[in-house]
């Protein structure tokens, strides 16, 4: 049993993708979860914000609405991606909002 509770252990500690990401801001932490308001205060007015429609999926599915049916039925999801610059020597930050709250938060050396 004891081998079986440390092969668990070790599956969810090195599971990719376990851990949320957190953007560092003026001393606090904006992380997952968090509303616009919480980052506005946290980390000020970003670069850039872009918005755009996700594709709504079918309940239980891994197929978009179609495109036709979606437009006139099912409305899309907004989502919001906000760019912080985060001076010399550190990688761009962009914090996706869905719902008003942050689902991820992305680092690289320039937007995709």
């Amino acid at each position: 049993m004891n081998t079986l509770l440390r092969a668990a252990l070790a599956l969810l500690v090195a599971a990719p993708g376990a851990h949320a990401e957190s953007l560092r801001c003026n001393g606090a932490i904006a992380a997952e979860g968090d509303s616009k308001v919480s980052v506005l205060y946290k980390c000020g007015q970003p670069l850039l914000v872009d918005t755009s429609c996700a594709p709504v999926f079918l309940p239980g599915s891994i197929y978009p609405v179609p495109p036709s049916i979606a437009g006139a039925y099912v409305p899309c999801q907004p989502v919001e991606e906000w760019l912080y610059e985060r001076g010399p020597g550190n990688l761009v930050a962009i914090v996706v909002f869905r719902d008003g709250k942050v689902q991820s938060i992305r680092y690289g050396r320039r937007p995709d």
